[in-house]
């Protein structure tokens, strides 16, 4: 395979995370692969993250910083793309960290093709210990009737396939032309499969590397992701109503279905967030919204497998949402999240 050596351009959504930035840009800046350009993009944040941003810029070169006003995650990247010079995007989310070989290692599997993504292992990193984790299908390339395949299963499917992070891959610019019209600015869960899915569908050819755990991802207990996020519900919905679109729009393997599966993985996620609600009223406001009976036929008329053991308990409160089973899965979910 030809030798590809592009300039990659690392885009980092930058919001009210001075504890983490730092690290963050300092292993960016110490990749062994040097044909980079790092866009720093403040989303108007509150603490100190906006000057550290600038600090980086005067001392580097490669270093482009953005301030701009609070849009949230999707916009702080589209700046970024905007902005960017480099034929390859590589996003990085400011509280997590690069291995210094991680941009030279994705870029030696590049063909240099329109449509290309390199997708790496990555770690989570917990306060109690770090783990390991694999992306969901065999390591190697995936082009033509293979990555069919793969772009029926990107949704629909308790584990993913291809995590639809937006780190942890090196995807060629033109990946995101277009998409714009699918994303929605004011998602908060779920904006990286709002990013992601549209551009996926979009390639042509995928590769999965092997043991390629080069991205380290911080679990910070407290954040969108692992917080209580009273407007999660209503996110999800808008976030289904985009992936419905898209899939329908571009034409995805088994749309329908793929969706109505999504959506009711997604109401797990629900239930794991409203078990973590403040207060005694987190049990009105799951059967609130599980006894909605558009939600109760969903999760009647769409089979999906659950086979981890935690999501069958969601799944079991989600069908079920009677009042001493959600006890027991708020004390779980609270000893799950101190690890």
């Amino acid at each position: 395979m030809k030798r590809v050596n592009p300039l990659i351009s690392v885009i980092v959504p930058v919001y009210n995370k001075e504890a983490y930035l730092r690290e963050c840009v300092d292993s960016i800046l110490e990749q062994v692969y040097r044909r980079i350009e790092v866009i720093l993009v403040d989303d108007e944040s509150t603490d100190k993250s906006g000057a550290i941003c600038d600090e980086f810029g005067r001392a580097d070169t490669r270093v482009h910083v953005i301030h701009q006003k609070n849009g949230g995650p999707t916009a702080a990247c589209v700046a970024g793309m905007k902005a960017a010079a480099g034929g390859y995007y590589m996003f990085v989310d400011s509280d997590d960290y690069l291995e210094p070989e991680t941009l030279a290692q994705m870029a030696d599997r590049l063909a240099g093709v329109p449509g290309e993504i390199v997708c790496c292992d990555h770690v989570v990193e917990k306060q109690r210990g770090t783990e390991q984790v694999r992306n969901g299908i065999e390591p190697g390339i995936y082009e033509s009737d293979r990555l069919r395949v793969v772009k029926a299963r990107l949704i629909g499917e308790e584990k993913k396939v291809i995590p639809l992070s937006r780190c942890m891959k090196l995807c060629e610019k033109s990946l995101f032309d277009g998409n714009e019209t699918y994303y929605d600015y004011s998602l908060r869960f779920g904006d990286d499969t709002n990013l992601m899915y549209p551009a996926l569908l979009t390639s042509s050819r995928v590769v999965i590397m092997k043991d390629a755990f080069y991205y380290h991802y911080r679990y910070v207990e407290g954040s969108l992701v692992h917080g209580y996020d009273e407007g999660l519900f209503a996110g999800v919905e808008r976030l289904m109503e985009a992936v419905k679109r898209t899939a329908e729009e571009k034409k995805a393997p088994d749309a329908v279905g793929a969706v109505d599966r999504e959506y009711c993985y997604m109401l797990l996620y629900v239930m794991k967030n409203e078990l973590r609600a403040p207060g005694n009223d987190y049990r009105k406001r799951i059967q609130a919204i599980f006894g909605e009976e558009k939600i109760k036929t969903m999760l009647q008329n769409t089979p999906i497998a659950v086979t981890e053991r935690s999501n069958r308990l969601l799944y079991m409160g989600a069908v079920y949402p009677g009042g001493v089973l959600l006890r027991v899965l708020r004390l779980i979910l609270r000893v799950y999240d101190r690890k």
